[in-house]
This record gives structure tokens, C-alpha cells and sequence, in this order.
């Protein structure tokens, strides 16, 4: 097959029977009137690379691949990091088209046709070293939920190898009710932790409704605990040492010295909560939380949740090992993004085989 390479790295391939054979395998390029095939960047370098394409330029010399990708390079910033994405989608088989913003791909089911079959992933292209914005993930996959699409994000490290997230609007729910206590029990504050004494609150508060952890007689409450039943006027705090009434402006403040994110961390507890979920402690996975839909002795974690700023931006190598670990302790791995005093929305990725 031979083409017409431009300036910007597309090709046309002028001779209808030689477009019509490219198109029918693999549906590379857009057809034009006349019987030609238009071919954008991505096309064109990877035909040339798999050998399946000569291309000269329109005085008719010869050009190699390597002279076709450099011309892409010049004419898109960015480009290497996306024609690796393509190709390697290409490679698995899929059908890939490239798009206008907000995404790099529209890409088919394997075995769909083109203008017939709906496609299935919205791809967009990302090197390792592109910041993580949360914002824009949420933008992306609303975007992508309205579309009826699935959101991939293939990010590319530096030795060139793709890896690939799923990404979609999570709603994390539980099934656990919470009643009130039937009385305020006493809470002891010492340190980072409040301690319940009170044998029918710790039975009521450690087993029922899963709150703390039981150790020996006593139930011990982190702080986003206390806080959260002292909120809902289910715990009356005295200070240990001296016996005297902790008001829980008092404990708020205790625990935002203590934690500089304290106000996100309450806010994600505060609402995980109410989506009748247990929530514990996810140090040992590296997380704020993990969530239960059921009591812990009877079910396992379902997520690990990370809360963060709605507007949160980070490095690609932090997010990616949360992933791995929730994953290889085979739970969801969720962002709460918080706006302090205003709504949070919750944000899933999900490392994927395509």
C-alpha cells in the first residue's frame, strides 16, 4: 500500500482499491470521496511501523517510519506517550479512533464495526508523570456515564509499559442501621483516643454497632469516633486526668492539632457512616478507612477509602501503589473528594486487563 505523507504526519492514500483494502482490515482511516482513505498521525505511524504502508512524499521520496513518527512528533505535543496507548490497543485487537477532547480514544468491542457497532471505552492517554487531578477524573467520568461509556486511563511509565485503570462515579453503601444509644454514655479523653467504661454502652456501642475496639472491659473510640457520637449527643467526654467536662469544640480541636486533615478525614467518616457502613481504621493498608457494609464479624471490608480535597492533585506513582494494595487484599479502592461543609463524591479506579 502506498501513501502521501504531509507535513503533520497524516497520509492519504490515493488509489481507491488500495484505500479500500487498508479500511476493510482493521477500519484504518476515513474514507473520501473519490475512492482516497485519509489517514490521521496514529494510523499512519503505526501502518508504516507494522510495514504495512510505503509512504513518500508528494514529490515522491521515499520515507521511512522513523521519518513519518518525527513529523507526528513535531506537528502534536504529546504524541509519543498517546501513539504508545494506540498501539498497544491496536495490538490486543480493538478498534481505535482518535477523538477530540476531553479524551485521546474512542475505542469498539473487540469484533464491532465501525459506524455500526457503539463503542465501548472512552481512553484517555496519560505518562506517569502527568499529575493526578481528581478534578478533572470526576469531570471525565461524568462525562463518560452520561456517554454510556467506560473510562479507561492508560498511563505510561518511563520505561514505556501501560498500565490501565478503570475509572467511574462510585457509590459505596452498607447495610448496617445505626440506632442511638438509649442514653448518653460517659467518654474518657487521654491522648489521641476516648475510652468507654460503661459495660452497657461498650457491649451496645463495640458490638452492635461496631464503633471502636474492645480491649479487655473497655472500648476504645478514635477521635473521629468521639466526635461523631459526641455530634450526635450519644457521648458526654470528660478528661481523664482531671475528670473534668471536654465540650466537643474542645475534642475538634484536639483532634485538628493532632491531624492536619481532620476536617476531610470527619467529613468522608461522617458520610460513610450514614450510608450505613462501618468504618475502621485503614492504616495497615496505607488508607484513612476501610468500610464494611455489615459488621466486621460477620463481613470483610469492601473498600479502602482515601479522603482528599475535592480539587486534589498528586504524583501518579502514590495513587497507582493504594490501587495495588486494595486490590491485592481484594477490595475497592475509592477516593472521597470532600469539600468541607459541602457535598462529597466518591471516585473508584480499578487496575485492568483490556
Amino acid at each position: 500500500m502506498s501513501g502521501v505523507v504531509a507535513d503533520d504526519g497524516t497520509v492519504r492514500i490515493p488509489a481507491p482499491d488500495e484505500a479500500s483494502s487498508v479500511y476493510a482490515k482493521g477500519f484504518f482511516g476515513t474514507p473520501e470521496s473519490g475512492g482516497s482513505l485519509a489517514l490521521d498521525r496514529y494510523e499512519a505511524v503505526y501502518l508504516t511501523e507494522m510495514g504495512r504502508a510505503d509512504v513518500t512524499t508528494a514529490s515522491g521520496r521515499p520515507v521511512g517510519w522513523p521519518a513519518v513518527f518525527r513529523r507526528a512528533v513535531r506537528a502534536d505535543a504529546g504524541f509519543p506517550v498517546r501513539y504508545l496507548v494506540f498501539r498497544d490497543l491496536r495490538q490486543r485487537g480493538y478498534v481505535v479512533r482518535a477523538t477530540p477532547p476531553p479524551v485521546a480514544f474512542s475505542v469498539l468491542p473487540r469484533g464491532g464495526v465501525l459506524h455500526k457497532t457503539p463503542s465501548r471505552f472512552w481512553v484517555e492517554a496519560l505518562s506517569e508523570r502527568d499529575p493526578f487531578d481528581l478534578a478533572r477524573l470526576f469531570d471525565l467520568a461524568d462525562r463518560a456515564q452520561t456517554a454510556k461509556k467506560q473510562l479507561l486511563l492508560a498511563v505510561v511509565d518511563e520505561e514505556s509499559d501501560l498500565t490501565y485503570y478503570r475509572v467511574r462515579r462510585a457509590a459505596p453503601s452498607g447495610a448496617l442501621s445505626s440506632p442511638p444509644l438509649a442514653a448518653p454514655t460517659v467518654g474518657w479523653l487521654s491522648d489521641d483516643r476516648v475510652t468507654v467504661h460503661e459495660a452497657r454502652a461498650v457491649d451496645e456501642l463495640g458490638r452492635s454497632l461496631a464503633y471502636g475496639s474492645r480491649v479487655g472491659d473497655r472500648l476504645e473510640l478514635s477521635l473521629l469516633e468521639a466526635t461523631y457520637l459526641a455530634g450526635s449527643g450519644q457521648l458526654e467526654l470528660r478528661d481523664a486526668r482531671t475528670g473534668r467536662s471536654v465540650s466537643r469544640e474542645q475534642l475538634e480541636r484536639r483532634a485538628r492539632r493532632l491531624d492536619p486533615r481532620f476536617e476531610e478525614r470527619r467529613a468522608a467518616y461522617r458520610e460513610l457512616r450514614g450510608r450505613k457502613l462501618v468504618v475502621k481504621t485503614g492504616f495497615k493498608y496505607g488508607a484513612h478507612f476501610r468500610a464494611y457494609p455489615r459488621n466486621p464479624d460477620h463481613s470483610h471490608a469492601k473498600y479502602l477509602v482515601q479522603a482528599v480535597p475535592a480539587t486534589h492533585r498528586t504524583s501518579w506513582p502514590e495513587i497507582a501503589g493504594g490501587i495495588r494494595v486494595a486490590q491485592g487484599v481484594r477490595k475497592e479502592f475509592v477516593l472521597a473528594g470532600v469539600v468541607v461543609g459541602g457535598p462529597i463524591r466518591f471516585l473508584s479506579l480499578e487496575r485492568i486487563r483490556p
